[in-house]
């Protein structure tokens, strides 16, 4: 005998993920029942919350590594469309940026360690390569970061005036540069390290000081700072 669907709304009123979110709270709901909150309505055969369980086994039933997977990536679930999957993305980012919104409002840089953890927070998503800076007060306090340049999946290329340019605007005292390696490997390019001596150069020009460049990786991270490299 066929196993007979029942849409959400034929649930229980404490168990639907939507009442269940209003009168306990979201911190109440399982990853799925999230998920199936944005997803809104299920297909004629499959309920949201089916549909959650199967966009979180792309990822492994793990938030942080679904959050990897670009939008074409999530519409292989059936019953998953371009909207939806968009609002899945656009949701885990939203996560993604409050975690490191929170780790801005108290971080003071005293070592390469709290900066790389820092950066790990909003970069351990991502399949390509970016290069970013850090700005920094006189107290070396983070005033806000910013991404220079997005690559491919071996490299990208940052220009020295943009990076410049964006710390004067922001009254910046200090900065540290930033990128990732989605291979994983944390040791520096060559070009990583004529990059890094070319703006070190530079600063002195503009009275700014460059206290690091901070490569991450899900591995780990290598400090230039550290090595003894600027």
């Amino acid at each position: 005998m066929q196993e007979q669907k029942y849409s959400i709304k034929q649930w229980a009123k404490d168990d639907q993920p939507r009442e269940k979110l209003r009168s306990r709270g979201a911190q109440l709901l399982t990853d799925s029942e999230l998920i199936a909150i944005l997803i809104v309505k299920g297909t004629p055969k499959r309920n949201a919350v089916d549909l959650a369980r199967d966009v979180l086994k792309l990822g492994k039933d793990n938030l942080a590594e679904l959050g990897k997977l670009p939008v074409k990536e999530l519409m292989k679930v059936s019953g998953i469309g371009l909207t939806k999957a968009i609002t899945i993305a656009a949701a885990l980012e939203i996560g993604r940026r409050r975690e490191a919104s929170v780790a801005i409002d108290k971080l003071t840089v005293r070592s390469s360690k709290e900066i790389a953890t820092y950066i790990k927070s909003f970069l351990r998503d991502l399949n390509n390569e970016v290069f970013g800076v850090v700005f920094l007060n006189r107290a070396n306090k983070v005033k806000h970061y910013e991404v220079i340049s997005i690559g491919g999946i071996t490299g990208t290329v940052a220009d020295p005036r943009v990076i410049f340019k964006k710390a004067l605007a922001a009254d910046a005292v200090g900065i540290i540069l930033f990128h990732n390696h989605p291979s994983g490997n944390l040791q520096p390019s060559k070009a990583d390290e004529e990059l890094t001596k070319k703006i070190v150069q530079a600063a002195t020009l503009f009275d700014i000081r460059i206290l690091d460049h901070i490569i991450v990786s899900e591995y780990g991270y290598f400090s230039f700072a550290d090595e003894g490299l600027l």
